[in-house]
């Protein structure tokens, strides 16, 4: 029986590159927000419904993350990533489905000077950080066969992304200030939805990882202005032409955490295939989809 991915946020970055990996083996449904709202009970039970007598798992993918408009926009971000995970859950406990939801380092302070873990203290300093910290206190505590995935400084073909930005901006100024002060590890969504297939798949299976929260981002870390000049390399431009800034010198409405390296234990641990290298990926990245990131 072949598995059965429903993926909430199908039209986004991350659902569109899941929907991308249906084969044989994996059917993939990826419905957008207007085709099911995971704040609506009732969109959600109608969706789960049809899953029954299914290989099935649900991968949520939907998300609020305009970072710096949630700051002012709160009710709507916590509407879809607290409430929405919540409702999601609980139908999946109700219908016996189980749910993975993926969640962020903004969960984190960004104070700290070594990978964290699936267990270190949270701490989020955005309202972004607050509400997906929140709904994965909502998954985990919903009594669901459930698992929270985090990951970090996402980029891929579809939708708004650092590297898109770079693309842009290369063509059209002599130089560029990037800040320099915080690090993170770039990941690649083909590389992300990957792994996050394999995870759903050992679920299905009955083969679940025993820890209920793993990290998946890309191994090693980099500033974002080091990001920003491996992108200008992929590019085929001058990568000195992206110039050091520190934080200070770019504000922006939420506070980004320093330091957001996760660490890949857990996943590691539990036997799932650890996520290459972030510059390794982007060459991938690059390679396979360089028209989309180009593309403006």
């Amino acid at each position: 029986m072949s598995l059965v991915l429903l993926v909430p946020g199908g039209t986004g970055q991350l659902g569109r590159e899941l929907a991308a990996l249906s084969t044989d083996g994996v059917e993939v449904i990826a419905p957008g927000s207007t085709e099911l709202d995971i704040t609506s009970a009732g969109s959600v039970i109608e969706a789960v419904s049809t899953l029954a007598g299914k290989r099935a798992v649900v991968l949520n993918a939907a998300a609020y993350t305009a970072v710096d408009k949630a700051e002012t926009d709160q009710s709507r971000a916590f509407a879809v990533n607290a409430d929405g995970p919540r409702v999601l859950a609980a139908v999946c406990s109700s219908r016996g489905v189980p749910l993975v939801h993926v969640s962020t380092d903004y969960v984190f302070p960004g104070d700290a000077s070594q990978p964290y873990e699936v267990d270190s203290p949270p701490g989020p300093r955005s309202i972004y950080g607050l509400t997906k910290l929140a709904g994965e206190d909502a998954v985990l505590g919903s009594g669901a066969d459930a698992w929270v995935v985090r990951t970090s400084w996402v980029y891929g073909a579809w939708g708004k992304n650092f590297v898109k930005t770079m693309a842009r901006l290369e063509s059209s100024r002599d130089t560029l200030s990037v800040v320099d002060d915080q690090v993170g590890s770039p990941t690649w969504t083909f590389d992300l939805a990957r792994g996050l297939v394999e995870l759903a798949t050992r679920i299905s299976e009955g083969t679940g990882p025993t820890s209920r929260v793993l990290h998946a981002t890309a191994a090693n870390s980099v500033t974002w202005a080091g990001f920003a000049r491996a992108i200008f390399e992929e590019l085929g431009a001058d990568p000195t032409r992206v110039k050091s800034c520190g934080t200070e010198d770019y504000p922006l409405p939420a506070r980004r955490p320093a330091y957001s390296v996760l660490s890949s234990t857990a996943w590691t641990d539990a036997g799932l295939t650890p996520l290459r290298g972030w510059r390794e990926a982007l060459g991938e990245a690059f390679s396979r989809q360089g028209n989309e990131f180009r593309a403006q």
